[in-house]
């Protein structure tokens, strides 16, 4: 039996995998694309108080479900309707009670931050918005417990569909902020609306004391580790919002939303599959293992070319595309926060396998760590170097993936040398070589497109001519899952 549910697990992680990736590529392209079309449409500062409201609406949701959900998925037993109904009474009772102080001193956070009236109507948009999706909670974790990736992926591509067509037309049309309001509401009621529409769920009101004590046993410490990392991240960015310049915050946003794109198509889509798999297999140290060098080297395999192909080639985009000028003071932000995502697709993958065994006051200590190193480390660099410090800082704290891999390799048994040598190996080759060849080919749109396509070549060349055997056995291992 346990042999089925191993196997079950694979073909289920494998579909998952493509599901996501494929959800992943399609809202990319569309984000990129409507991203693409706002950078040119709105000012800097229209973005910077974008990314600080936004933050302080995250902030919020950390505090919706003090970490219920990840138990629920976590739990080795299976799920009761007592867990359920509990999980959204409580949550329920938080969420009303974030919004109804948010939307209570909204005025006077815009008093604060010198938002203007279209900011303060974005932080009540965002406010309503947070409500409707904890109503989706319970649908979408029924489904991820399940590994049913595929059904999980259509309510995320029609909210992002229903969000960036809304927000460019609206931008287009000049609402400035007032745009990603009403392309934030939309977002909430139409992925509210599909996803009961595919995972049903008759929404139920009650209370279990016992269910609800073992939920928090987990969920407490995973919330914590989640507030550390919201304090450590968005906390942080609405406290640059009070002391650096309002276009100074839109550089920053632009170059961490660049350089965390490459990690956002793939890292999001390894842990969404990894933690519910993961957790599936925490009595089964060998098979984990194994697990978690395909993850890492599937994440590195695709985001190290990814960051080395947009170090080299961002002065190029910045050069070619008309009115990009202005995003030109980002590209040593932009360096910078790329070493931070490129270690972080080695990190991420640990903490979430340590999470998934049950090791979460593990990862809750090294939360506790990076968010201390970034309060103390970021401001000081500020003071050195302006407001590159803070990506210098994050790129600085990032080296710890050391200590991560450490402490991850005391609990199971792993080789991260040969799970990310290949792409290290093929990403410098290809880097070396864009970057020699960019100057004389990227002198317009079709030359830095030939230049892409070149490097891409290199890599792959590289990295299937060194490591043809792990590849012919993870594109087996894929194939086989998809016949199943």
């Amino acid at each position: 039996m346990q042999e089925v549910d191993i196997a079950t697990i694979k073909q289920k992680s494998v579909r998952g995998i493509i599901a996501l990736t494929s959800r992943t590529f399609f809202i990319q392209v569309v984000n990129f694309s409507a991203n693409f079309l706002l950078t040119i449409f709105l000012a800097p500062s229209i973005f910077g108080v974008f990314f600080i409201v936004s933050a302080i609406i995250a902030f919020l949701s950390y505090f919706s479900d003090v970490g219920l959900a990840a138990a629920l998925i976590q739990k080795k037993e299976n799920i009761t309707d007592d867990d359920l109904k509990t999980t959204f009474t409580i949550q329920q009772i938080l969420v009303l009670s974030l919004v109804a102080l948010a939307l209570f001193f909204s005025s006077s956070i815009g008093r604060f931050y010198n938002l203007g009236q279209d900011g303060v109507f974005l932080f009540q948009a965002l406010a309503v918005s947070f409500f409707l999706s904890s109503l989706k909670t319970i649908p979408s974790i029924i489904l991820e417990r399940e590994l049913n990736f595929t059904k999980l992926v259509v309510p995320q591509l029609v909210e992002a569909l229903f969000f960036n067509i809304t927000v460019v037309i609206l931008a287009i049309n000049g609402f400035g902020i007032s745009s990603f309001s009403f392309a934030v509401l939309a977002r909430g009621i139409s992925g509210l609306i599909t996803i009961y529409i595919i995972s049903p769920w008759r929404v139920g009101i009650g209370f279990s004391k016992d269910s609800a004590k073992k939920l928090l046993t987990f969920g407490v410490p995973f919330q914590l580790n989640s507030l550390l990392a919201l304090i450590k991240d968005d906390l942080f960015i609405a406290f640059l919002g009070k002391i650096l310049p309002f276009s100074q915050v839109g550089y920053i946003g632009f170059a961490q939303k660049w350089s965390l794109m490459p990690l956002r198509l793939v890292m999001d889509n390894v842990i969404r599959i990894t933690f519910p798999s993961f957790s599936r297999l925490q009595n089964e140290k060998e098979i984990l293992s194994k697990a978690i060098e395909k993850s890492i080297f599937a994440a590195s395999f695709l985001i190290f070319p990814s960051l080395v192909g947009l170090v080299v080639l961002s002065p190029y985009f910045i050069d070619l595309i008309p009115r990009y000028s202005k995003w030109e003071p980002a590209l040593l932000s932009l360096l910078f926060f790329s070493i931070n995502a490129s270690l972080s697709s080695i990190s991420t993958p640990l903490t979430n396998a340590l999470n998934a065994i049950g090791k979460i006051k593990t990862t809750l200590y090294l939360m506790v760590f990076w968010t201390l190193s970034t309060w103390v480390l970021t401001p000081l660099l500020i003071v050195l170097f302006g407001f590159n410090g803070v990506a210098i800082a994050s790129a600085i704290i990032s080296v710890s993936v050391v200590l991560v891999i450490y402490i991850t390799k005391r609990q199971i048994k792993f080789n991260v040398a040969s799970a990310i040598s290949y792409p290290i190996f093929g990403s410098i080759l290809m880097g070396i070589a864009v970057y020699l060849i960019s100057p004389f080919i990227s002198v317009n749109l079709l030359g830095l497109i030939s230049v892409i396509v070149i490097g891409a070549v290199i890599y792959f060349f590289t990295v299937y001519i060194i490591g043809k055997e792990r590849l012919k056995t993870d594109l087996l291992l894929i194939r086989e899952n998809l016949r199943s």
